[in-house]
C-alpha cells in the first residue's frame, strides 16, 4: 500500500487529560447528505483510548508547508502539543492547529473495529475554509514512506 499516495491530515480532539492529536492518511469523504467523513486509527496508537471516548474531533487538511507539523503529530504523544503557539481551543473544546487554512469539525457518528484498526465515521458540523475560491495549491501527500507535494498536470 505504500505505492498508493494519500492526502495527509491531522485529527485533534479533547482528551480527558488534555489535547490529543495524530497524523492520519486514511481520511475519506463518505457522504454528502448527510455530510460524513471517515478515517482509521490503529489499535496500537497512543491516541486510541481518547479517540474511543471522544464525541467530536477536528480534521485538518495539510499543505506542503506543514510537513514538519505532520511529522510532529506522528511522534511521541507528549511532543505533539508541547508548543502552545501552534494551537488554540475551539469554543466546543477541540484543539485546532494554527496555519491550517482548511479544517472540519465533526461529531462522532460511528466507530467500527476492523482488523487492527478502528474506522471512525464523523458527521461534519463545521467547515473552516480560508482558501478562497481556489483549493490548497499544494496539498501534502504521503507516498512510499515520504512526504510529497501534488503538482498540476496540463
Amino acid at each position: 500500500m505504500r505505492h498508493y499516495p494519500a492526502g495527509v491530515t491531522i485529527v485533534t480532539l479533547a482528551g480527558a487529560d488534555g489535547p490529543v492529536g495524530f497524523t492520519a492518511t486514511s481520511f475519506a469523504s463518505l457522504s454528502l447528505e448527510p455530510p460524513l467523513i471517515s478515517f482509521n486509527i490503529a489499535h496500537t496508537s497512543s491516541s486510541i483510548a481518547s479517540m474511543l471516548g471522544a464525541d467530536s474531533l477536528v480534521v485538518h487538511f495539510l499543505g506542503e508547508h506543514q510537513q514538519e507539523l505532520a511529522r510532529r503529530f506522528s511522534r511521541e504523544a507528549g511532543q505533539r502539543f508541547s508548543e502552545p503557539a501552534l494551537w488554540t481551543t475551539l469554543d466546543s473544546g477541540e484543539p485546532v492547529l494554527h496555519g491550517t487554512p482548511l479544517w472540519v469539525r465533526a461529531t462522532v457518528w460511528e466507530r467500527f473495529a476492523i482488523g487492527d484498526h478502528t474506522l471512525v465515521v464523523g458527521l461534519v458540523t463545521r467547515v473552516h475554509d480560508e482558501t478562497g475560491a481556489a483549493p490548497l495549491a499544494a496539498p501534502l501527500l504521503y507516498y512510499n514512506g515520504a512526504y510529497h507535494r501534488a503538482t498540476a498536470l496540463d
